[in-house]
């Protein structure tokens, strides 16, 4: 019942800022574009944006969210690999969200915004449309809609006249600016890299850029509104950083991704020469390894298939990691078992090797260590065919 109180009267404190705004001092309001620092966690690697709204004269301090998500969704995972993920717009206290980014190491910087008294009042309108509980809720896309680009949209909405951005680098692309917030967190670069495809490797321009929360700071930093009636002013009044705490750092995991590639290619090669020696097939490595591959090829391929994510739909990883040494496993196994010669195995072995001549041609850019993945599997299957020629 106290949740319910508080959040009528959150409700009524916001909702009754526009009916009375004729009596409001020109300088009684203030919206401003916030920005939080990278977390920990591989849904904060990149920072976030919102709206704080300030009614100095009613005491009124609040942030406007559209980042809000419940990991308690039904089949929330599967959703977010379908890239059915439905996030909403919350509001909360400012003192709320202050206390929740200095809590986990996040500093926090606030870009007041230039704009006019009626240009307040018509962005916290649209702010208070987009919490009406038929519009709250929007379908997620990191790279297309997501907070960041949802807050940048009210306020040019906001504008009368148009926001101007200086011109950003032509060769970013999403994948280069993806790396920029995932380089202390190799595992999660690795992740994400084996999920996106050859189209977050295209140059994207200023507007795509601003999917990202820093990268959209800057360029508010440096933007101006040009007005209808041709007058110039800047689009940020004055920036200044709200919450300065130190960043959180977790130890690293002691093994990188390029170490495991290297042990997995390292191995492949030990037991290949196992096999070659002994002229016999170890069938359980087959096992495992295979089943790790089909796993992982049926990830991409559902990607590929059947996912909505902007980007995956183009991943050439396709051609490493696909189901179908999965569906081929049993009879692998068998004949490996039955000391039977397989095609498939002199099959993969010309495919690996095309794969591996092509890697730095194909029109996408693979995590490094997808070499010593493929060169694993080039010495597994090469094994098989040197079994054969021994026997």
């Amino acid at each position: 019942m106290n949740c319910k109180l508080r959040l009528f009267a959150l409700l009524f404190l916001v909702c009754s800022v526009v009916p009375f705004h004729a009596r409001q001092s020109r300088d009684s309001i203030q919206l401003s574009l916030v920005t939080c620092a990278p977390g920990n966690e591989i849904y904060a690697l990149f920072g976030h944006t919102a709206i704080r709204y300030q009614n100095f004269t009613q005491g009124v301090d609040l942030v406007f969210n559209y980042g809000m998500f419940s990991f308690s969704t039904p089949h929330f995972v599967y959703r977010f690999v379908k890239g059915e993920t439905d996030y909403q717009l919350g509001i909360s206290p400012y003192s709320y969200f202050e206390a929740e980014y200095a809590m986990r190491g996040s500093s926090v910087w606030q870009q007041t915004l230039n704009l006019t008294y009626d240009e307040k009042v018509r962005l916290l309108g649209l702010l208070e449309e987009n919490y009406r509980p038929e519009n709250r809720t929007y379908r997620y896309n990191y790279f297309y809609d997501n907070c960041t680009t949802r807050a940048r949209d009210q306020i040019e909405k906001c504008i009368r006249g148009k926001v101007v951005y200086s011109a950003g680098s032509p060769r970013k692309t999403f994948r280069s600016i993806v790396h920029e917030f995932t380089a202390g967190s190799p595992w999660d670069e690795m992740g994400i890299d084996f999920c996106l495809g050859a189209e977050a490797d295209r140059p994207i321009d200023n507007r795509r850029q601003m999917f990202a929360p820093f990268y959209m700071k800057a360029f508010a930093s440096s933007a101006y509104i040009l007005g209808e009636d041709g007058t110039q002013r800047p689009l940020v009044l004055r920036e200044e950083k709200i919450v300065d705490v130190e960043p959180e750092t977790e130890p690293p995991f002691p093994l990188s991704p390029m170490m495991a590639a290297s042990l997995f290619l390292a191995l492949n090669v030990l037991i290949g020469w196992w096999q070659w020696k002994r002229r016999r097939i170890f069938w359980g490595w087959d096992i495992l390894l295979y089943l790790s591959q089909g796993v992982a090829g049926c990830v991409v391929a559902f990607l590929f298939f059947v996912s909505v994510h902007p980007t995956v739909g183009s991943n050439w990883l396709l051609w490493l990691f696909n189901p179908l040494p999965l569906l081929y496993l049993p009879v692998m196994v068998y004949r490996d078992m039955k000391r039977k010669k397989d095609l498939y195995h002199w099959i993969n072995a010309v495919y690996l090797t095309i794969f591996i001549a092509l890697f730095l041609l194909l029109p996408q850019k693979f995590n490094l260590t997808v070499l010593p993945l493929a060169l694993g599997l080039l010495v597994n299957a090469v094994s098989h065919v040197l079994v054969y020629k021994n026997r």
